[in-house]
């Protein structure tokens, strides 16, 4: 299914390919402030329908995950980076999808907080 997503003004807007059961609740100190519920996909299922011009772009820690963000209202839409597959991901907010009830999505947990 493809999935439609954005940030809270539009200015970043995406789609996303792929079967959307589960999302991972990380607790460390970025996704437990900002609420995010990530659904991982792989690169080549995100397609990006705005300029890359229009985000902006924070690292921390190791720096290997870029958490891409609007400048302009401030909602973070998605990350990304090579998981440790060695495959490039990309982590999508799913609370940034159109229209998807999160409800009955399964929910995993990773402990961000330790790593």
């Amino acid at each position: 299914m493809i999935y439609k997503g954005s940030c809270h003004c539009g200015k970043i807007a995406f789609e996303a390919e792929g079967n959307l059961e589960k999302v991972i609740e990380c607790n460390c100190s970025i996704c437990s402030k900002r609420g995010s519920l990530h659904w991982f996909i792989s690169r080549e299922n995100f397609r990006l329908l705005t300029s890359e011009d229009s985000m902006g772009t924070y690292t921390f820690n190791k720096h290997t995950i870029k958490h891409r963000y609007c400048p302009e209202c401030g909602c973070s839409p998605y990350s990304e980076g090579i998981a440790p597959s060695g495959n490039y991901m990309v982590a999508i907010n799913a609370r940034c999808l159109d229209g998807v009830d999160l409800s009955p999505l399964k929910v995993g947990h990773f402990d961000g907080r330790r790593l």
